[in-house]
């Protein structure tokens, strides 16, 4: 999934790819199956069958391997599926405990350290 280009020139941070099973709840008890395709420490891709409109806040829980966390969050942009029938959503975190920021902070460091160890490898010829 790409992000808009107007959203990734305004980012402070950095998005790491990042791939984990989610689940959105909406303020009327519906659930929403996600997937996280990029992280950042402020807010994440998602990508879903169903649509979540710009605007609506939600309780976002998320599983990596064998950590989760769970966020209130904000859906600020949205893709159309592109008739893949996948919608793709910009999601900025909102509060969350000093556990789960716990947990996102961990997820971002090993990402964090993972590309710096890629762009220090160079194969030899």
């Amino acid at each position: 999934m790409v992000t808009s280009a107007p959203f990734a020139k305004r980012r402070v941070n950095p998005r790491f790819p990042f791939f984990a099973d989610a689940e959105a709840t909406l303020q009327d008890g519906t659930s929403v199956r996600t997937q996280l395709a990029e992280i950042s420490c402020q807010g994440c891709y998602l990508g879903a069958l169903a649509p979540i409109p710009v605007g609506t806040e939600f309780h976002l829980r998320i599983w990596h391997n064998i950590t989760s966390c769970e966020i209130e969050a904000k859906v600020i942009y949205l893709h159309s599926g592109g008739g893949l029938g996948i919608f793709g959503m910009g999601v900025v975190f909102g509060k969350m405990s000093g556990k789960d920021r716990s947990v996102v902070d961990a997820w971002l460091y090993d990402l964090t350290a993972t590309r710096a160890a890629a762009s220090r490898y160079t194969p030899r010829n």
